[in-house]
Parts: C-alpha cells; sequence; structure tokens
C-alpha cells in the first residue's frame, strides 16, 4: 500500500520525530499551516493503512512510525523499477544517470558505491 504526497510528507515529520502529538506534527509545518482536522484526517487514514500507530496518553494521542522509512521507500523504488522501466534495474540507472543532474563527482560516488557492493556480494 502506497501513501499519498500529503500523507508521505506527514510520515516524514513523523519517521524524523520518531514519537510526536498533533500539536508536534503541526509545529513542524511552514506557514500557513495545515488545518488540524486535515492532520487529523491523515493520520486516520494512515493508521488505517497500516503506517503509524498511536498510544493514548490521557486525553491525547501520541503517533509513532509502523514502518521504516528505508523498508518503505525501498518498496517504494522496487515498484517504480517494476512498473516503469520493465523489472530492469539497469534501465533504471541508465535513465537515473542520464536523466538527472548528477555531477561528475556524484557518478563518481556512485560507481563507488556499486564496485563496493560487488565486493560483498
Amino acid at each position: 500500500m502506497q501513501l499519498s504526497k500529503s500523507e508521505e510528507e506527514l510520515m516524514n515529520v513523523l519517521w524524523k520525530q520518531k514519537k510526536a502529538f498533533m500539536k508536534d506534527l503541526l509545529d513542524a509545518y511552514d506557514d500557513p499551516k495545515p488545518a488540524t482536522t486535515t492532520i487529523a484526517t491523515l493520520l486516520k487514514r494512515m493508521t488505517d493503512k497500516g503506517f503509524i500507530g498511536y498510544e493514548n496518553l490521557g486525553r491525547l494521542r501520541e503517533y509513532y512510525p509502523l514502518v521504516k522509512k528505508k523498508d518503505y521507500f525501498s518498496k517504494h523504488v522496487n515498484g517504480l523499477i517494476k512498473n516503469f522501466f520493465n523489472d530492469s534495474a539497469s534501465q533504471f540507472a541508465s535513465f537515473f544517470t542520464q536523466e538527472t543532474a548528477l555531477t561528475k563527482e556524484e557518478l563518481e560516488d556512485l560507481k563507488a558505491l556499486i564496485e563496493k557492493e560487488i565486493k560483498n556480494r
């Protein structure tokens, strides 16, 4: 299951804070801040999807992620590769290196990461 763009934005706040009350989540947004009801709706949807949980502390709820950021984005990237690049990591890598504004230094860094991973396998 996937998050909407608004849900992803809120999830990033929660991943960063690890645990947060509604007020903490609202405070993380720049002005103009979203309405409390908007955040409450997003939290409900994200809870229903199984991305976040909460603990009742008196009348307040403390929210926390149930899904790790790395796991979510790994699944997301693998879905992109499958759906847009014929399940070919090579096609994805070709697109990524040619269609993004990576510097020569960034490409060298990627090359070093790939070579390190090859040695580890």
